[in-house]
């Protein structure tokens, strides 16, 4: 039996109190840097536009010789290549404007007149124009130190004319499977009775790519202390790791008091259902999550505690994302557990699939999210609203 089980909140507070950000910086291309946290601020190197440009389809102009004209007393300017004194320039949008020009007439308020254009509107100075540094100025401040880079980002630095960009190393997260039942996937080997598919590796790498880490997964280790004490001290490069399977308390369940032998076990058992055999420890300051063996127990571990970690570490502050939903039917908890519910979403109701079964994945296939039934509420009642969290 586990001697004492920590609160999952007592449990998530120590862990982080241990552990920090990771303020190591690298340089990548911009090509690869979607979703990088900037680690200096980036100053514009041009001005953007570089020239002054027109922003409408129309006629470059000076707006002084548009000064008065309407529908029923237009203006007439002579069409020709250079601006000046009652000409005009035709021009398309993004075209750079003649010199002498400091407006575009619309096309909407022009009307050709064989080589004249009759002017039904006054423009003013720099109207439909896009002057020089209007976008962004040379030497300013684009983004601060710790802006995520999204999509649009990285066009506006392209087109600025920049390649690479600093960013924040991603926290390396080493992922050891543990289990002599375990079987590579995509291997051609055949089940056995009693073996199955090693999964959680792959589950385990998948969400440290998208909670902002830099996964690495070892092969699958057999239920053996020396030979996972090996492989923890051959990974202890990382800065974070996840060991799965192993967590329990069977005779080869050895991972929680070889964290206690090679550094400090600060929790072995903790009140949420699914994973109460979760483990967390620290080794040479590294954190170390002992996760169970069963794939929704080791889900369910992942989110409450792998995930407020690697964010924390890799500087993300865009997770979790949370909506708010109508329970169609009720949800039953444990008392005095973290309840991890399994719930599918459809026009802002929340349908509970499960909240047992730490082996069936498939229930965590179904669902869009996830309630949190706190240790102290005995469950959730149908038409209650309740926060759900997305499941990426």
């Amino acid at each position: 039996m586990f001697k004492k089980l920590a609160s999952a909140s007592e449990s998530l507070k120590s862990l982080l109190e241990r552990c920090g950000p990771v303020n190591r910086g690298e340089t990548v291309h911009l090509s690869a840097a979607r979703g990088r946290v900037l680690s200096e601020d980036v100053t514009s190197p041009a001005n953007l536009p570089g020239f002054n440009r027109a922003a409408m389809d129309g006629y470059a102009v000076r707006a002084a010789d548009t000064r008065g004209a309407t529908p029923l007393a237009p203006i007439y300017l002579k069409v020709a290549e250079e601006a000046g004194e009652g000409r005009c320039v035709p021009v398309r949008t993004g075209m750079p404007a003649p010199p002498g020009s400091d407006a575009v007439l619309m096309l909407e308020d022009a009307l050709l007149r064989g080589q004249e254009v009759e002017a039904t509107a006054e423009v003013h100075p720099y109207r439909n124009l896009a002057r020089v540094g209007e976008d962004v100025a040379l030497g300013e401040t684009i983004f601060r130190e710790g802006h995520r880079l999204r999509p649009p980002d990285i066009a506006l630095l392209a087109s600025l004319g920049l390649t690479n960009v600093q960013v924040r190393e991603r926290p390396k997260v080493a992922i050891i499977p543990t289990g002599g039942e375990l079987v590579p996937l995509f291997s051609d080997q055949r089940l056995l009775p009693g073996q199955a598919r090693e999964a959680n590796g792959i589950m385990c790498e998948m969400y440290a790519e998208i909670w902002g880490g830099s996964p690495r997964k070892t092969p699958i280790f057999e239920d053996d202390a020396g030979i996972i004490k090996e492989a923890i001290a051959e990974n202890l490069d990382a800065d974070l790791i996840l060991i799965s399977g192993g967590t329990s308390i069977g005779e080869e369940d050895y991972a929680p008091s070889i964290l206690a032998e090679m550094g400090e076990l600060l929790v072995h058992g903790v009140r949420i259902t699914p994973g109460k055999p979760t483990a967390l420890g620290i080794i040479d300051g590294k954190p170390v999550i002992c996760l169970p063996g069963y794939p929704v127990a080791a889900l369910s571990a992942l989110y409450i505690f792998a995930r407020p970690l690697i964010t924390m570490m890799a500087h993300r502050t865009d997770l979790p994302r949370i909506v708010t939903a109508k329970l169609e039917g009720k949800i039953v908890s444990r008392p005095g557990y973290l309840t991890f519910a399994r719930v599918s979403l459809k026009d802002g109701v929340a349908t509970p699939i499960m909240t047992s079964g730490a082996g069936i994945l498939s229930s965590v296939a179904r669902a869009e999210g996830y309630v949190l039934v706190p240790e102290e509420v005995e469950g959730r009642e149908k038409g209650e609203m309740v926060e759900v969290n997305l499941i990426e």
